[in-house]
């Protein structure tokens, strides 16, 4: 008969902040650009560290931790995602690139697919722009790939920190 688990025993399998160090992290960054939501940006952490991402890489006027409103949504996971804020967004794409990363921004274009078709390569990083006006045009530029998700009702965009969820979980089930 199947259960739920109490909390006990979710949390003997987890591993510490500190075990994470020694772990592998899957061959995924992200770069989140200019997002308002102190909110968003806590969701944005909690979920890079349930996929256990390489990197999190704030940049334009994205809130930076230590935020009390950051942390109230990321529930620790500031600590246990190496997470950097990036002066110049473009230049550290360009050496991404440099380094045989493959960029990926979701934002709907004149060439975006669908974000569950896309055969995605590794190692990867994936662009997340603002809540209202998406991915700057100059990072736009610099990506390999665009990709969107699909929006079958009256509105155009989910919530980032929701779209964000849902594109790192589909890359995630390519990589394992």
């Amino acid at each position: 008969m199947r259960k739920k688990l109490d909390f006990d025993q979710i949390f003997k399998e987890r591993p510490s902040v500190e075990d994470l160090k020694n772990l592998e992290r899957k061959p995924i960054i992200a770069l989140i650009e200019n997002i308002r939501s102190m909110h968003n940006v806590g969701s944005i952490f909690r979920t890079s560290d349930g996929a256990r991402i390489e990197q999190l890489l704030l940049s334009g006027y994205t809130p930076q931790p230590p935020r009390p409103e950051i942390a109230k949504t990321a529930l620790g996971a500031t600590d246990s995602v190496p997470w950097a804020y990036v002066e110049d967004s473009v230049a550290k794409l360009k050496g991404l690139k440099a380094a045989g990363y493959t960029i990926y921004a979701v934002e709907q274009t004149t060439d975006s697919r669908t974000y569950s078709k896309v055969k995605y390569q590794f190692p990867l990083c994936i662009i997340m722009g603002n809540e209202v006006d998406g991915v700057s045009d100059a990072l736009i530029e610099l990506a390999d790939y665009a990709i969107e998700l699909p929006m079958l009702g009256l509105k155009h965009s989910l919530n980032v920190s929701v779209a964000y969820g849902i594109t790192v979980y589909n890359i995630l089930s390519q990589s394992m």
